[in-house]
């Protein structure tokens, strides 16, 4: 009876230990933090872009942990991993972090190429990739992608966007696009040849460009002798300002207009003087009144950051703003669809109603059939006047 009763009770005990071990257990998985990985370019010509979504990530951060993290307290952890604006180091870094740092979603910048190389990995994977500045149309608008979203500018929108604005205030006729030859430039293309197709314009011509090219005259000889009244560039900052270059050694008075890719690093600096003719593509500016959100935001990126003295230093403004935004409401998904399991997410997303955001206030920003919380109405015009980005008067 005795040696009955030690068995059961040594029974009791193991099994008193394994509920114990279970319950401990829980409590540590319930306090892990929910990783985020940002890849993008965080150095180079491109370094501009990395640091303003960096920023606004971390600002979005501090105030989703202030208020108890997600999930019952987990706290949001920011990776980070520099691509180098490289489709094949962006690979690398998207296995890693999915791999070894077992993150949630990743984040990615500037470079469509880049979005676009990450995106069969993290379909694959099952990991959503959440894009907050490239702006190739494919990246949430190409076939299978159920783990894409995206809160930034759509190329075939940006287009759109951008023939109207030449049309209206330039009473541009005929354009000239000179473009960056990658996917991003492609998409661009594609999408200019369908919005001056709907519109009483014509495109004049089509020249591309390396990233490292410095020469971009003959491409603008080609382009001036087929009439075009207004150039278009599509790039990133260093061959955007090669091109802003090339029109003063010429004595081309044209006007010029630019998607976003000029914002993301040294154009004001590598353009000179000239860089305040382009106007440019953006969907926030920090200058003018705020709203409560906006007004919130600067003086958080005041508070962290010793160079942000006012609003013309949170630059670039579509890096910081856009990602605050996503990051947001990827918290926002995340209780909602009540665990960090990329189907969760999704179902999350969509069932953010409301959303009183930095951009805007957003009503059902993403639905089975639109994984893009921004439109063509979102978009507002700047210029660079100095090294401070301000909105077009």
């Amino acid at each position: 009876m005795m040696r009955q009763t030690n068995r059961w009770s040594l029974g009791l005990v193991l099994v008193t230990l394994a509920i114990v071990s279970v319950v401990l257990a829980a409590g540590v998985n319930a306090a892990d933090p929910v990783k985020i990985a940002l890849v993008a370019a965080l150095s180079g010509q491109s370094a501009k872009s990395g640091e303003g979504i960096t920023r606004g990530l971390t600002v979005a951060i501090d105030e989703i942990n202030a208020r108890g993290g997600v999930l019952g307290g987990r706290k949001i952890e920011l990776i980070r991993r520099d691509d180098e604006a490289n489709p094949a180091k962006g690979q690398i870094a998207a296995r890693e972090v999915i791999a070894q740092e077992k993150v949630a979603a990743i984040v990615t910048g500037i470079e469509t190429p880049v979005a676009l190389a990450i995106l069969p990995i993290t379909t694959k994977e099952k990991v959503p990739l959440i894009g907050v500045w490239a702006a190739g149309t494919a990246i949430t608008r190409g076939a299978n992608q159920p783990y894409s979203f995206r809160v930034s500018a759509v190329d075939e929108l940006v287009d759109k966007a951008l023939v109207k604005y030449a049309m209206k205030t330039f009473g541009a006729k005929s354009l000239g696009l000179m473009r960056i030859n990658n996917p991003w430039g492609e998409s661009n293309e594609k999408g200019l040849g369908a919005a001056t197709g709907e519109s009483r314009i014509k495109m004049a011509g089509v020249e591309k460009f390396e990233q490292t090219d410095v020469d971009m005259v003959p491409q603008l000889s080609r382009l001036k002798s087929a009439g075009a009244d207004t150039i278009v560039i599509i790039g990133s900052a260093a061959p955007g300002a090669q091109v802003v270059k090339a029109l003063d050694r010429m004595g081309w008075d044209v006007p010029i207009i630019s998607h976003w890719g000029i914002s993301g690093g040294r154009f004001a600096e590598l353009a000179g003087p000239s860089a305040r003719k382009v106007h440019f593509i953006q969907t926030y500016s920090f200058f003018g009144k705020q709203n409560e959100v906006g007004a919130k935001v600067l003086a958080a990126l005041k508070a962290k950051y010793s160079d942000i003295k006012g609003p013309g230093d949170a630059i670039p403004p579509v890096g910081i703003a856009n990602a605050y935004d996503a990051m947001t409401m990827l918290a926002m998904a995340i209780e909602k669809g009540g665990g960090t399991d990329a189907d969760k997410i999704k179902q999350g997303f969509y069932a953010i109603g409301d959303y009183h955001g930095l951009i805007k206030n957003y009503l059902k920003p993403f639905t089975p059939q639109n994984h893009d919380a921004l439109n063509e109405d979102d978009y507002i015009m700047v210029r660079y006047e100095g090294e401070q980005i301000v909105p077009v008067k």
